[in-house]
């Protein structure tokens, strides 16, 4: 039996997260900011597929937060095999219409946490010679798109580094790149959703099956569906002006209203 962390783990592709790995046997440290929520998961997991689910409340936008969930991941008597760094958020607004205090928060949650907790995981499994972590990243790391976008290019980047540092060690990491899924993202960040196409919105549950076979097979970079790999294979041929000025309006008609 193998236990999971996964963060942000009450709602969209973290819940997902919980609800596959879970299926399939795996003990789970379920983590997000709501005790409550957390609870209300862990029993129904626990009822539902007989595993042992530990509730962890934490919020990574703070220092205490994320130094509780490190230390978890070094618990070298209760290891995790597998980490799923999945919370995160977007802010509402363009460039210098967001508070700056919300842009830093951002940056805590998708670079610094990642980051910190990534490090944490790895350094134990390194040891044992086995595990993996997923983090979560975006399509929009590979377009010019504001904070987010940035953050979760450096996602990418730092992933697919680290990943290849520490090859031949056992532990493999990966980085997910969804497009469009339908969770409580977009209405936490007050993001209107009613323009985006149909053909854009993909499944939390076949996107976390499709991750998981990519981390199986040692891939580094996991984008989980093939409307998307197309669409990233145009933006890499694109050139850079033109896609800054086609994702600055698709922003503006698919992203917060």
């Amino acid at each position: 039996m193998t236990t999971a962390l996964i963060t942000g783990s009450t709602a969209g592709i973290g819940a997902a997260f919980a609800r596959r790995l879970a299926a399939d046997g795996h003990d789970l440290v379920l983590v997000a900011r709501d005790t409550e929520r957390l609870t209300d998961q862990a029993t129904e997991l626990h009822d539902r597929h007989g595993i042992e689910a530990e509730v962890l409340t934490a919020d990574l936008s703070t220092e205490v937060g994320i130094e509780a969930v490190a230390a978890r991941l070094g618990d070298r008597r209760s290891p995790v095999d597998l980490l799923i760094n999945n919370a995160g958020f977007g802010n509402k607004g363009r460039f210098l219409e967001v508070p700056m205090a919300d842009e830093l928060t951002m940056l805590k949650v998708h670079v610094e946490a990642v980051l910190r907790l990534t490090s944490a995981a790895t350094a134990a499994m390194r040891e044992r010679g086995r595990g993996g972590v997923v983090n979560v990243a975006s399509v929009a790391a590979f377009v010019p798109r504001g904070t987010y976008g940035a953050s979760k290019a450096w996602v990418v980047q730092f992933t697919q580094g680290a990943a290849r540092d520490l090859a031949g060690s056992g532990v493999r990491l990966m980085a997910l790149c969804p497009g469009f899924v339908r969770t409580e993202f977009h209405e936490r960040a007050g993001m209107g959703t009613d323009n985006i196409p149909n053909w854009m919105w993909l499944d939390a549950d076949k996107l976390v099956a499709a991750a998981l076979a990519d981390l199986a097979r040692g891939k580094t970079l996991s984008i989980p569906d093939p409307r998307y790999k197309a669409l990233m294979g145009l933006v890499k041929v694109a050139p850079r002006g033109l896609l800054g000025g086609i994702t600055s309006k698709t922003g503006r008609k698919y992203g917060p209203q």
